[in-house]
């Protein structure tokens, strides 16, 4: 489970580093950095409640 979720962690900062060179403000950068949060906080709940 920790694999996955450090697995999903990287993704989603890897995601992020790109979207981040799209974004015009530091105020966009930080909506898209709460929307990744949010994204790996769903899926660890998820994983947890289906035991992975």
């Amino acid at each position: 489970m920790k694999r996955l979720i450090a697995v999903l962690v990287l993704a989603c900062f890897s995601t992020t580093a790109l979207t981040l060179t799209a974004c015009n403000t530091m105020a966009g950068a930080g909506k898209d950095v709460q929307k990744v949060g949010e994204k790996v906080e769903q899926k660890a709940e998820d994983c947890k409640d289906a035991e992975c």
